[in-house]
């Protein structure tokens, strides 16, 4: 079926076309039209369903040559990258309505996002945290907020912001649309749903926890010490194109991303700890093709949309077969194809039973020929844990030590030494 029927806007209709969709995807087909009558929803939609243009199009339907002189919808999200990328997407869908939108998160400038605020935007797409940052402010009024979104609501549950969540609702009109999307529907998920939604429209798009069907999954057993030898090796021989590889902590990413450089494989880094401008960047790099592996935490499980990302990597293997479905969804996107692999040591294979058993299906065995499976490595991925304690306290006792001096050394006047 294509977009016609659905009858939004002509002015969105040719937004849809100039971006090369043809026709709704099965969660746009379901939402979209009782989105457009006003009705509340409440959905689960895994991971690259389309779940963005499904609440995007009606708001845009409904704002379209509405005055801009008040933000009428907001969109919260959990984290910078997926709210970046709603911004886009409402930009790009609506190139030819007169609508405006505007990203409030953390990690820039809050000075342009109050200027947002005070000059009024159609659609602002927000996190919580940050969002709650302004609204200390006078200026950071929302009573003019006529449709609210949440979408990853079970995400931004894990991530903590619930409470904060709850907040912002308190400063919020009663009377609003509210459209609630989420992959999984935990118990304080489905609490928070009931809080918020009057009679909503029930919609289920797919199993919760199962990865798209155009994706093949295979496992590589290898030793823990040599996961990043078997990445280079991978890259090298062309196997895998465009990958995004996913680590266990931050920590880690750092130091594959930098045993990728030593060796010759340029790689960008995202994780919490790379301020905006460096994960905005790394982004943008990989998705215009200038380096092949985009190493990442859980950050960027959700809320990046790569056209042709080939691979998805589990270089340290989920202990849990949501955060799998979660990192693999990355790829075949769009009704595409894509492989995701998994580099599983002897110690993490109870790990991939789980998941296994989560997804229906039993992954393949692959060894790369001509690997050395058997070397030992020239350095490890990670220092142990104690030695890296250590570190650290030696760190912090030679600050102490010169604070102290810096508290014992006399200032605005010489010091002579006799």
């Amino acid at each position: 079926m294509p977009f016609s029927p659905l009858c939004l806007h002509p002015t969105l209709l040719r937004g849809i076309q100039a971006l090369g969709y043809t026709r709704p995807t099965p969660i746009q087909t379901k939402a979209i039209p009782p989105a457009m009558e006003g009705r509340d929803i409440l959905a689960s939609a895994m991971t690259g369903s389309g779940k963005t243009a499904a609440f995007v199009l009606p708001i845009l339907h409904r704002l379209t040559e509405r005055p801009r002189s008040a933000t009428r919808a907001l969109i919260l999200t959990p984290t910078r990258e997926l709210a970046a990328q709603i911004e886009e997407n409402v930009a790009l869908l609506g190139r030819h309505a007169r609508v405006s939108v505007a990203a409030v998160i953390g990690g820039v400038g809050m000075r342009p996002q109050e200027q947002a605020f005070r000059r009024g935007v159609s659609v602002m797409v927000a996190t919580p945290g940050r969002l709650l940052d302004h609204m200390r402010s006078s200026y950071a009024t929302l009573s003019g907020v006529e449709v609210l979104v949440l979408d990853e609501a079970d995400r931004m549950l894990d991530m903590g912001f619930l409470p904060d969540v709850r907040r912002i609702l308190s400063r919020l009109p009663a009377r609003r649309q509210t459209l609630f999307f989420s992959a999984t529907m935990p118990p304080p998920i489905v609490s928070l749903s009931r809080e918020m939604l009057r009679d909503p429209v029930a919609i289920a798009v797919d199993p919760p926890a199962a990865p798209p069907s155009a994706i093949t999954h295979a496992a590589y057993p290898v030793s823990a010490e040599l996961k990043s030898a078997l990445l280079v090796e991978l890259v090298r021989r062309g196997e895998i194109r465009s990958v995004i590889a996913f680590t266990r902590t931050k920590h880690r990413a750092n130091r594959l991303a930098d045993y990728l450089a030593r060796n010759g494989v340029a790689a960008g880094r995202i994780h919490g700890n790379r301020s905006q401008t460096q994960r905005t960047q790394a982004l943008s790099g990989f998705k215009a093709g200038k380096f092949p592996v985009l190493v990442a935490t859980d950050i960027a499980a959700r809320g990046i949309d790569v056209d042709a990302l080939s691979h998805v990597v589990n270089f340290d293997v989920p202990k849990s077969p949501e955060d799998y479905v979660h990192r693999v969804g990355r790829t075949a996107r769009a009704e595409a194809k894509g492989d995701a692999f998994v580099f599983v040591s002897p110690e993490e294979e109870a790990n991939v039973r789980g998941i296994e058993r989560a997804i229906g299906k039993k992954m393949m065995r692959v060894m790369l020929p001509g690997f050395d499976y058997m070397r030992r490595p020239a350095e490890k991925l990670e220092a142990p844990l104690g030695q890296r304690l250590a570190k650290m306290r030696s760190r912090r006792a030679a600050a102490t030590i010169e604070g102290r001096r810096d508290t014992l050394r006399p200032r605005g006047r010489r010091v002579y030494a006799f």
